[in-house]
């Protein structure tokens, strides 16, 4: 047996399958410091005989070790906001590997497009037939094709290096109005458009694709989306980013079957430039990774509104179109947002503690007092449920606590109340299905914040995934006081949301020491922890119960994984 000094992993699940070298070091690409604080150093003993090692030039080759690979086949942008440059930094924000074939080479900046010199067809062939001939690639992503003869010379090349799947962003005019491809591109996409699993046109550029239709409103979008479904694609996004007439930033997806309008907030900001392209390789990155088209696609969405608030004032170039950045890595983050430096873990749904202010006058302590001992003993996240409280005392109280957390790295949110959420910039908030809908909540919070739902069933689960939730807290899973009129599920009704949830889904509801063991046992990927009310804050010692209570879910998790 030989060791391996170590592996610094791409992601941890990556690492399982490389085996059998020694001496290896793995280096990710340029990520920002969220990512880089979910990397770690894995030691592994491995055997030399299980790889190919190149003991002359001093490399060594991995065998069996899959990547996510897009290939992006796009232009150049001298500005790097958009083209292949923006493909490049949002698959490495996604942690994929990218690929270039480079088809053109733009003259642009934060004004506008100065040139473009479009490269000739064996050379694009060339970098086409270098890369698929050789390189494992999953998804091809396509920008900007600048004449008929590019496209024709890509599709020739797919249909002899077939791919998982091809993500086709038909990039005819820039964000800044400038015109990047002729007329005669129209009829290469009628060619490549039936090889395409997903076509992401902006409202602009679904106009032309349609003979120059005007579309003004949601309704045309869901219209234009079917036509461009009739030229051949298995999916179609439409991003109505340009819709100006509503209030949120709606993008309308058509599966061939049904539509779907996925809201964001709209971030005030001229950081716009290359959000397109950033939006397709996004999904492809996702696609690469195994991930459904509807879950790339929203997954994606999601992302550029968070890059996009996070860029909102950026100030690159003095014209009025700024590139924005993908890697959120420029800006400094200090811990005045603690989200910004902590994007949503499921895995602190672990131990999930929802406090009770009748509960905690009955043991005669404060709320901060309650929530520091729960954090000690082991919570991993805290939800501030104060019914009857003023608004002013729980306002007060969530600071004191949210101090708390923090200083213990754990997460706050408050119970229903969006404005105290916001007057004490708590990490999120927790709505039920009789309080303001998620997508609501979103608008108001922003992308950063965590917004968890609670579900009894699977189309509730649906609907709060659509609606831009973070996680869904299922139950009552037994009979709970906590709650007037609450109905119970039952370990069959919790199995079932979560088998339909593409959420992660905390359990909750009469949980506690001698039956939190049972409820992690059924082993379900997606359920994540328990929420406890009185098993916690209706004893005596709310460290300890919060010890003990660590201790089974965790090893419960542990010995199902």
């Amino acid at each position: 047996m030989a060791s391996c000094t170590f592996v610094n992993s791409w992601h941890s699940p990556q690492v399982a399958p490389i085996l059998g070298f020694k001496q290896v070091r793995i280096l990710t690409p340029l990520f920002s410091d969220l990512d880089r604080k979910n990397q770690r150093h894995v030691f592994l003993n491995m055997q030399h005989s299980q790889c190919v090692s190149g003991i002359g030039s001093g490399t060594t080759q991995i065998s069996d070790a899959k990547i996510p690979h897009v290939l992006t086949v796009a232009g150049s942008d001298s500005g790097a906001g958009a083209g292949i440059q923006a493909d490049l930094k949002a698959c490495a924000s996604r942690h994929v590997f990218c690929s270039t074939v480079i088809t053109a080479v733009t003259a642009q900046n934060t004004v506008g497009v100065q040139g473009v010199e479009i490269l000739p067809d064996d050379v694009v062939a060339e970098q086409l037939k270098s890369v698929l001939s050789d390189m494992h690639v999953d998804v091809v992503k396509t920008g900007m094709l600048p004449s008929l003869s590019v496209v024709k010379v890509l599709c020739q090349s797919l249909r002899k290096f077939p791919v998982k799947a091809i993500v086709v962003d038909p990039v005819m005019v820039s964000t800044s109005a400038d015109v990047l491809v002729g007329p005669s591109v129209l009829a290469g996409f009628r060619e490549l458009f039936p090889m395409a699993d997903i076509v992401t046109p902006n409202i602009k550029e679904a106009s032309v694709l349609l003979g120059d239709v005007p579309l003004k409103s949601v309704s045309d979008m869901r219209r234009a989306a079917k036509l461009i479904h009739d030229m051949g694609p298995r999916n179609v996004l439409i991003k109505g980013g340009d819709l100006h007439a509503s209030l949120d930033a709606i993008d309308v997806f058509f599966d061939g079957e049904e539509f779907y309008e996925l809201c964001s907030s709209r971030v005030k900001t001229c950081n716009t430039h290359g959000t397109g392209c950033t939006l397709a390789s996004c999904i492809a990155a996702e696609l690469a990774k195994g991930s459904s088209m509807l879950s790339a696609v929203k997954v994606a969405k999601r992302f550029i509104e968070t890059a996009l608030d996070y860029s909102k004032d950026l100030v690159i170039g003095n014209g009025p179109q700024g590139p924005f950045d993908p890697l959120l890595a420029l800006k400094n983050i200090n811990r005045s947002s603690y989200r910004q430096e902590r994007l949503f873990n499921p895995n602190d749904l672990l131990v999930y503690a929802v406090t009770d202010s009748n509960m905690n006058k009955k043991w005669g302590r404060s709320i901060a007092e309650a929530v520091k001992a729960a954090v000690e003993g082991g919570a991993t996240i805290i939800q501030l449920r104060e019914k009857d409280a003023e608004t002013r005392e729980f306002i007060e109280s969530a600071k004191a606590c949210l101090k708390i957390c923090h200083s213990y790295g754990v997460p706050l949110l408050i119970n229903d109340r969006i404005d105290v959420a916001l007057a004490c910039d708590a990490d999120g908030v927790h709505v039920g299905q009789s309080d303001m809908p998620a997508r609501l909540a979103r608008r108001l919070l922003g992308p950063e914040k965590i917004i968890g739902v609670s579900c009894k069933t699977p189309e509730q689960a649906e609907q709060a995934w659509i609606n831009g939730a973070d996680y869904i807290g299922c139950g009552g899973v037994y009979p709970t006081s906590t709650k007037a009129n609450n109905r119970t599920i039952g370990l069959d009704g919790l199995m079932e949301v979560c088998k339909a949830s593409k959420l992660p889904v905390v359990a909750i509801g009469g949980i506690g020491l001698s039956n939190a063991h049972d409820v992690m046992e059924l082993g379900l990927p997606n359920l994540k922890g328990v929420a406890v009310v009185s098993a916690l804050f209706d004893r005596e010692c709310i460290l300890t119960e919060t010890r003990n209570l660590h201790s089974v879910v965790s090893g419960a998790a542990l010995s199902v994984n």
